[in-house]
């Protein structure tokens, strides 16, 4: 009789001992995703897995940790997005711009789960985990322009206002892209906008 590893069949499907978390954690973005964090509840997870309640608590301790969870997983994809667009082999003016559409894009695409992983982040009791990945996106924002004042593209000035000013504008994109307050205007080009803006204002400074 096996003891390290076993399989447990329950409503039709096969689940390898180990990756029932990874499976919950799926089914959680996607409720969120669509729903809205209002509608996520581990025993809702559990039903929908086949599985007790008792073994989705052994994964996660309550519902904030599986908020929780949902939002690592969010900035994580998010500062993936955020790398690949700051690694570019362009210009700091061309690396500000994909970055700008990325965050932009991941805000349209996922409007609620980005809502959820700003208020996970600012919870009393967000885990470390959370609170760490979180704060990946603006030091990389402020080494991005730091670099283009030392590359002479932008000019000497405090980097990390410079980033404040430029995060302010790209997000506040995003709110009225998932807040459909752009009107007629597709997103990609109120962003483009904006980037193209805030680079000549901190060029100009």
């Amino acid at each position: 009789m096996p003891t390290l590893r076993y399989v447990l069949v329950v409503t039709g499907r096969t689940y390898h001992h180990g990756n029932l978390r990874a499976d919950l954690l799926a089914r959680a973005w996607d409720v969120v995703d669509a729903d809205g964090v209002e509608d996520l509840s581990l025993r809702r997870l559990a039903r929908d897995a086949g599985v007790s309640h008792g073994a989705s608590a052994r994964h996660f301790r309550d519902r904030q940790a599986l908020i929780d969870a949902v939002a690592v997983e969010g900035f994580s994809r998010l500062n993936s997005a955020l790398t690949d667009a700051v690694d570019l082999p362009e210009s700091y003016a061309e690396r500000f711009s994909a970055a700008a559409h990325a965050y932009v894009r991941f805000a349209v695409q996922h409007p609620r789960v980005l809502r959820t992983m700003y208020a996970a982040k600012h919870h009393p009791a967000a885990s470390p985990e959370l609170v760490t990945v979180s704060h990946v996106a603006m030091p990389a924002l402020v080494a991005l322009i730091a670099a283009a004042q030392s590359a002479g593209e932008l000019p000497a000035g405090e980097a990390e206002e410079a980033a404040l000013v430029a995060f302010a504008a790209v997000h506040g994109v995003a709110s009225l892209a998932t807040d459909d307050l752009l009107g007629e205007v597709p997103w990609e080009d109120a962003t483009a906008a904006a980037v193209a803006t805030v680079w000549l204002g901190l060029a100009s400074r």
